[in-house]
């Protein structure tokens, strides 16, 4: 009980007793409105204010923001979102675009103090007169409660929620000015089509940013944010006019349009482009890749950390060279639908039902077409010339029966004839009409690399990464076959022999264990041609002469040279020398680049740097330190450039000895394909037994790439299979465009190489002749490191007479290949 001051009764008698009375019980009910009202206040805390945010906190608040990915150029290629969201400052919104929003949702913004008495006296009558008949009162929320409710309370449809959006909007009103809200409402607000904010829905609804948009259409804007579902193009067009035209009639009440400009945008149309717009593939499987590695870095939501891949708005600069994807895409999927092409129609790839949604249940298969002009399409009717079809976007088409005259593989027969409604098909566009194709199922995986860098410009995991998520340049385990042997010479020649070293092919057996008895190992052709140079060894790709090699020298020091150059940890045993281990294009690829960087390490990036939404960097690829890089003006010098510290993996000329001699099979080996090219090229085909994969990696000094092609359950692609034949001319399809404007760039040899003319036979040294130019020269310029050339040398007239008789008279490749035993 409240104690009350004493108070001095100067009245005696009953009148002044009465009024002592009355004066003590107006103390004490004060004191219970008191305290009534602070355990209201602290009841209504405990209920609704606890867990609020405080106004450092509000001041603090960053929305989700998507990841930016850009190229190698700067230009942006891609963007990681779950919420599609491009935050804008206030100054950046057109002035008419925030009068339209205040019209629709809250005329009397910029005067309430975060809430409207008049309509959240009107809302809480609705809500009383609507309880228990199941329908939802209207929200009476001001710009200020919205934001409060999008950023922090949630949408759950309550009193208690109403109270707690009521106070935030109290704390946000004192903590922000006008303009902070409205752009935190105007950056926030769902819109509709996945779009966050109303830069993101200016660009989902019409293409355009909010400087662009027409009355008409910021006046549409303006009515989704209560409910974008009620408004759409597709099955509310009218609904979306009749509100659109409320808005407007609202900006004119409020002095912001006149009425001539709101009757020019009440007859204008809701101008909305399609919903289903072409799904962009650029770089699928080199994005994924990025993906895969920033959610491993940084996370994936708010609750993994400030930079996490949905939410943390960064900035990732990237190694991405679109017009090098574009050539890899090319060339691979070419190669894989030209291996099985006369394979004849592969069937369908799915069936549907042909419902009121077939459009959606079509898209929902995410199809992975690959071309530009190939589509998934589903069957709707068929009759005996011409089947009806349909696409994504609810569009229909006619496929001829003349348009899929192919066999069905295994089976035989007319393709069209095995057509039903609700068969998932892929068609190609040819004129007003369409025609049959086949997703292939041979796959393969392609990288491309700069030799110097380490940087991936390129990657490609399979035809269509919309089609099938697993990336084969990164993730496919694959034997190399003979792109292994140029591992096995490094190691050679770093024990002593030299390009020149004379090795028989000749047979080779070995004996493995009293269990596994003798081990004899032969060439593809199964012929033998005796004593051979090393180079002519792996311009033919013989693999006698790899195996002979390794066991000269030892397995041990072959797998050590593959462990030191990333290809992989094996054991050493001999079948490893011919390519048995497995490994990954990626691998390969950037193990090659190391011959084409003088023995120096690489590691293969695709992010170059990453910068968080401030745009302060917070990862790098390169931690050089570089002196003089930030100055404030130029000296005068040089330009400063990181110092190259890279380990030694392999010795510099070894590694140089080893690129010089894979030009010769580009020059006259397994890759001659590759010869017209106008460059200096070096590289090494490969296949593994079965055949279950074709490979060939190399490349230029600038540029190195690598590929291969096999079924993704290993199983033979045929005898006739080989890397010469199938991987080397989709190399060639791919650097006739991406080197096309490359300047051409000789190989360097490293300091202390000797080039000595030798004789290309016997590898004897040659004195008074010289290399002809021809490819086939019997005289040619052999790299050796320090004393260790050629002590033998070879008369003039021997190989003169020689040549007479040699394949330099042969008129064709075929000719000379022939006549060097074959090839592999």
């Amino acid at each position: 009980m409240l104690k009350l001051p004493a108070i001095h009764n100067p009245f005696p008698g009953w009148r002044a007793h009465a009024r002592y009375l009355k004066q003590y019980r107006v103390w004490r009910w004060s004191g219970y409105v008191l305290w009534s009202a602070a355990a209201f206040m602290l009841l209504m805390w405990a209920l609704f204010a606890r867990g609020l945010p405080s106004a450092d906190a509000l001041l603090a608040y960053q929305p989700p923001l998507p990841t930016n990915v850009r190229g190698n150029d700067g230009e942006p290629i891609a963007d990681f979102a779950r919420e599609r969201r491009v935050q804008l400052s206030y100054g950046e919104y057109p002035p008419m675009l925030i009068n339209a929003f205040i019209s629709a949702e809250d005329k009397t913004f910029f005067s309430h103090p975060g809430i409207d008495i008049g309509g959240l006296a009107g809302a809480m009558w609705d809500y009383a007169t609507k309880v228990g008949s199941g329908r939802r009162a209207k929200g009476g929320s001001t710009i200020t409660q919205q934001v409060a409710k999008n950023l922090i309370v949630g949408d759950d449809y309550s009193i208690a929620r109403k109270v707690r959006e009521a106070i935030l909007a109290f704390r946000i009103e004192d903590a922000l000015t006008k303009h902070q809200i409205l752009e935190l409402y105007l950056n926030q607000i769902f819109l509709g089509r996945n779009a966050y904010g109303v830069q993101s829905a200016s660009r989902a609804y019409f293409r355009k940013d909010v400087g662009d948009l027409t009355l008409p259409e910021i006046a549409y804007l303006a009515i989704l944010p209560k409910a974008p579902s009620n408004y759409t193009v597709e099955r509310h067009a009218d609904r979306a006019i009749e509100r659109r035209n409320y808005v407007l009639r609202q900006m004119q009440e409020n002095g912001f349009i006149t009425a001539a400009q709101r009757e020019e945008a009440s007859a204008a149309p809701l101008g909305i482009v399609p919903r289903y717009a072409p799904r962009p593939s650029v770089g699928g499987y080199f994005m994924e890749e990025v993906r895969r590695q920033l959610i491993e870095r940084y996370g994936q939501t708010a609750t993994d950390g400030p930079n996490a891949i949905y939410s943390g708005g960064l900035w990732v600069r990237t190694s991405y060279d679109g017009k090098v994807q574009d050539a890899a895409e090319g060339a691979l999927r070419d190669g894989l639908v030209r291996f099985e092409a006369a394979a004849g129609w592969r069937g369908r790839l799915g069936k549907i039902d042909i419902d009121d949604n077939w459009p959606r249940s079509l898209s929902s298969m995410n199809i992975g077409a690959g071309y530009a002009n190939w589509y998934p399409a589903v069957v709707l009717s068929r009759d005996g010339s011409a089947a009806e079809i349909g696409f994504e976007n609810g569009s229909r088409g006619m496929l001829p029966s003349w348009g899929a005259t192919q066999p069905k593989a295994g089976v035989g027969g007319r393709a069209f004839d095995f057509l039903k409604p609700g068969d998932v098909i892929v068609v190609r566009r040819e004129g007003d009409a369409w025609q049959l194709r086949s997703i292939p199922n041979i796959s393969g995986g392609m990288v491309v690399q700069n030799p110097h860098t380490g940087q991936v410009l390129a990657m490609q995991g399979g035809f269509d990464s919309r089609g099938s998520s697993f990336n084969r340049a990164t993730q496919a385990q694959r034997q190399p076959g003979s792109t292994f042997k140029p591992f096995v010479y490094a190691a050679a020649l770093d024990n002593g022999m030299t390009p020149a070293s004379i090795i028989i092919d000749g047979p080779f057996c070995v004996f493995q264990s009293a269990r596994l008895g003798q081990k004899c190992f032969k060439n593809f052709s199964g012929a033998n041609a005796g004593q051979q140079t090393m180079r002519w060894g792996v311009e033919q790709s013989r693999n006698l002469m790899t195996v002979r090699t390794a066991s000269q020298i030892g397995m041990d020091k072959v797998v050590h040279t593959a462990k030191a150059m990333g290809v992989g940890d094996y054991p050493p045993y001999l079948a490893y020398s011919l390519g048995a281990g497995e490994t990954t294009v990626l691998k390969m690829v950037n193990a090659y680049s190391m011959f084409a960087n003088q023995g120096r390490a690489l590691t293969p990036t695709l992010i170059d740097y990453v910068q968080d939404r401030n745009g302060k960097i917070i990862w790098r690829a390169d931690k050089r330190p570089c002196e003089g890089c930030n100055m404030a003006k130029w000296d005068g010098r040089p330009m400063p450039r990181p110092r190259v510290r890279a380990k030694q993996v392999i010795d510099a000329m070894t590694a140089y000895q080893m690129l010089h001699i894979m030009e010769g099979v580009v020059e006259r080996g397994t890759a001659t394909v590759l010869r017209d090219l106008g460059r200096p090229m070096f590289g090494k085909t490969g296949t593994s037994s079965g055949p279950t994969n074709v490979w060939f990696v190399g490349g230029s000094a600038d540029m190195v790439g690598g590929l291969y092609l096999g079924y993704d359950n290993p199983r033979s692609m045929g005898g006739y299979a080989q890397g010469g034949t199938i991987a080397a001319p989709i190399f060639h399809a791919f650097a006739a465009k991406a080197m096309k404007d490359m300047p051409v760039v000789p190989f360097q040899a490293p300091a202390g190489i000797r080039m000595i003319r030798i004789d290309r036979k016997t590898g004897r040294r040659v004195f008074g002749a010289w290399p002809d130019g021809s490819y086939y020269s019997p005289v040619i310029w052999e790299a050796f490191k320090p004393e260790s050339e050629p002590r033998r040398t070879i008369r003039r007239d021997e190989i003169a007479k020689r040549a007479a008789q040699a394949p330099a008279r042969a008129t064709t490749d075929s000719e000379f290949l022939q006549s060097q035993d074959g090839i592999y």
